[in-house]
């Protein structure tokens, strides 16, 4: 094989990696993850499940951000769950403005009638609304799919595109929620002081903004979950 060969053999072979999707748990700790503000113990790996206890308000991010992806996982959340899932976030600041926030509700509760459109689970909180209709009974596992390139977001729950928008299109929203404009971040789980379950997360990279970085001061290793 010529030199011009292999590197081209190099390349194919790289992209073909960076297409097929990667865990982003390992099921057994939560080494790549850090815990962002809260109490000690909120979060642990347990059956190879992300359990989140529910003791405050706090959010656990990867250690390394994203750009453009496709994004799946299941989640279960308790009667009147509120969870969410963050995107592009940033560690610093509250990652459902600084960055963006896929809502994950309990949407039949009594407690969220008469909510904003844009609270309703698959919405992105603040910015864009879902269709309703998808969500699965409180206690039920949900599948939840975000694909998100440039400013375009698609999210599908339960197979089902529950939203397809361009953030773009929400400039009106822009000074409350910067990080609609944000064109790579942190992945997320969001603890909103409720029970809830996450397993079986995977990502795959996207087009020439999928390249992976390690954020200040964490250096190019995934390392271990601050508690």
């Amino acid at each position: 094989m010529t030199r011009v060969g292999a590197l081209v053999a190099l390349i194919l072979a790289a992209s073909a990696s960076e297409d097929r999707p990667r865990p982003l748990f390992d099921g057994r700790t939560l080494a790549g993850w850090t815990v962002v503000g809260g109490k000690a113990g909120n979060w642990r790996a347990e059956g190879a499940e992300v359990v989140c206890l529910g003791l405050g308000k706090d959010w656990i991010g990867t250690n390394r951000e994203y750009g453009d992806f496709a994004l799946s996982l299941e989640y279960r959340l308790g009667p009147a769950g509120n969870s969410g899932v963050l995107l592009r976030s940033p560690r610093k600041g509250d990652p459902s403005f600084a960055g963006l926030e896929v809502q994950l509700l309990d949407d039949d509760a009594p407690a969220y009638r008469g909510l904003h459109p844009w609270q309703y689970t698959g919405s992105v909180y603040g910015v864009a609304a879902a269709r309703r209709g998808a969500a699965r009974k409180a206690g039920e596992w949900n599948s939840l799919e975000v694909r998100l390139e440039g400013s375009r977001i698609v999210v599908r729950l339960n197979g089902t595109v529950v939203l397809d928008d361009d953030l773009a299109r929400h400039p009106e929203a822009l000074p409350k929620h910067p990080g609609i404009g944000r064109p790579r971040g942190l992945i997320g789980l969001q603890s909103h002081g409720d029970p809830a379950r996450f397993r079986n997360l995977a990502i795959r990279g996207l087009g020439p903004r999928a390249g992976e970085g390690s954020p200040e001061g964490l250096g190019p290793d995934p390392g271990h979950p601050s508690r």
